[in-house]
């Protein structure tokens, strides 16, 4: 599962990236903030679904002790 937190920080950095890319140049394609707001609301949403699934895992080894 910490592979799947590394590809969605790394979407989330790509994203971030290409945002401030856009902000930077001064005659950037519009498609470069498309994509990078894309990316990085995926990396946000794949984020939040991991975080939403294991929010209860500290109860489980609470058990187990």
């Amino acid at each position: 599962m910490k592979n799947s937190q590394l590809v969605n920080s790394i979407l989330i950095a790509i994203g971030g990236a290409l945002l401030i890319y856009v902000i930077a140049v001064k005659d950037a394609s519009p498609y470069f903030k498309i994509a990078g707001l894309i990316i990085i609301m995926f990396g946000l949403y794949r984020a939040t679904n991991y975080w939403v699934a294991t929010k209860d895992d500290h109860k489980e080894d609470e058990h187990r002790e």
